[in-house]
């Protein structure tokens, strides 16, 4: 069966104006000011009359397994579900461990990321964990990544922070070294996802590789860049260079230490940091914890959702003033283009049908996954 959008203002993210589009299979067909149904062949039409489609979402930072487990047992945050990516308008996310990589192991992401996909949604993973070397799936992180198709780079390596494994400059470098020459042979992205602490001067590992080795800045996403003001400062100058992730989920957690991610893409942007260097991600099924600066005692700890991305771009749409089309890339086109997630997070002829439809207060209507309706 095919289906057909009729009279959909159109973002592929950037505003194409009214279209129809065809899909069929998994795929977008054609896309035309109009198109009449094929006859012959059964046609479901979907009338988006007053209404827009972007590109599914791409959630490119959650703990599909679940994380947490700083504050002990009881602290494990549990797995994702199909339903908190439909409910958020997400149709790929990309999973990682995070601190606990000695119960959570990477061979259960994999299959979490298989599950996924069997249900219709699409998953790619980082392999590694925190630490410093990374627990890996075959042995070696070139392995894993040349060689197991769902695995695109190594994430997320925590620097900057007490819960980090303190790699040293050489260790980083050679693993960042490593991920880089098997995306090459690999054809993937061969990237590090890289956790920012709360350490003061936070890029400076990633300053010391590129000084000191081969490597560039876009070999790096360093995430939660909102985490505190200063790092936010530190992130307008290296967003010139590399890549910036803001992590939607922790706020309003922490409204008092976070900068709200709608106002940091704002500010980026005046910033001079080029839209396709910013990304969103939620950090869902991840712990959202809170320290005690003297102790370092867990004293809180939250839980991070998917459907906080759609939330901040919302917002700073309606109340940062940032068009919608800028504000849809940090979650649809830069990560697909970022992490080379083919055939995702566009519009256009020939992609994955990855479909969200939204009324003008962001309100999900439908949403296609794979060219298969999901909500």
């Amino acid at each position: 069966m095919l289906t057909l959008f009729k009279n959909a203002t159109t973002y592929s993210p950037h505003l194409i104006g009214n279209k129809d589009i065809l899909v069929g299979g998994k795929t977008i067909l054609a896309i035309a000011d109009h198109i009449d149904p094929p006859q012959g062949i059964e046609v479901e039409i979907v009338d988006c009359t007053g209404l827009w489609l972007v590109p599914g979402l791409i959630d490119s930072h959650v703990h599909i397994t679940g994380g947490g487990g700083e504050g002990g047992p009881a602290s494990r945050m549990p797995e994702l579900q199909i339903s908190m990516m439909t409910e958020a308008g997400v149709t790929t996310v990309v999973g990682c461990l995070g601190t606990d990589g000695i119960t959570r192991s990477v061979e259960s992401v994999l299959m979490k990321v298989k599950s996924i996909r069997a249900n219709g949604m699409s998953a790619w993973m980082y392999t590694g964990a925190y630490q410093v070397p990374p627990p890996t799936i075959t042995g070696d992180i070139m392995r894993d990544i040349t060689l197991i198709e769902e695995v695109i780079g190594v994430g997320e390596i925590a620097i900057s922070d007490h819960r980090s494994s303190v790699p040293t400059i050489a260790e980083l470098s050679k693993l960042t070294g490593h991920a880089r020459v098997a995306g090459m042979i690999g054809g993937k992205a061969g990237i590090i996802n890289m956790h920012m602490g709360d350490a003061k001067d936070p890029f400076r590992p990633l300053h010391d590789i590129v000084a000191n080795s081969e490597m560039g800045y876009k070999q790096f996403i360093p995430t939660h860049c909102n985490r505190n003001d200063y790092i936010f400062e530190d992130a307008k100058e290296y967003g010139k260079k590399g890549f910036v992730d803001i992590t939607t989920s922790s706020y309003p957690y922490y409204k008092d230490e976070e900068i709200k991610p709608s106002v940091a893409l704002k500010l980026l942007l005046e910033s001079g940091v080029p839209i396709k260097h910013i990304t969103f991600t939620s950090d869902a099924c991840g712990s959202l914890p809170g320290f005690d600066p003297e102790t370092g005692k867990l004293i809180k700890i939250e839980m991070g959702l998917p459907d906080s991305v759609l939330r901040e771009i919302k917002e700073a749409v309606l109340e940062d003033g940032i068009a919608l089309e800028t504000a849809l890339q940090v979650a649809t086109s830069n990560p697909a283009d970022i992490l080379k997630l083919t055939n995702k997070g566009y519009i256009k002829e020939g992609f994955d049908a990855d479909i969200l439809i939204l009324n003008p207060s962001f309100d999900i209507v439908h949403l296609m996954a794979n060219g298969k309706m999901v909500k």
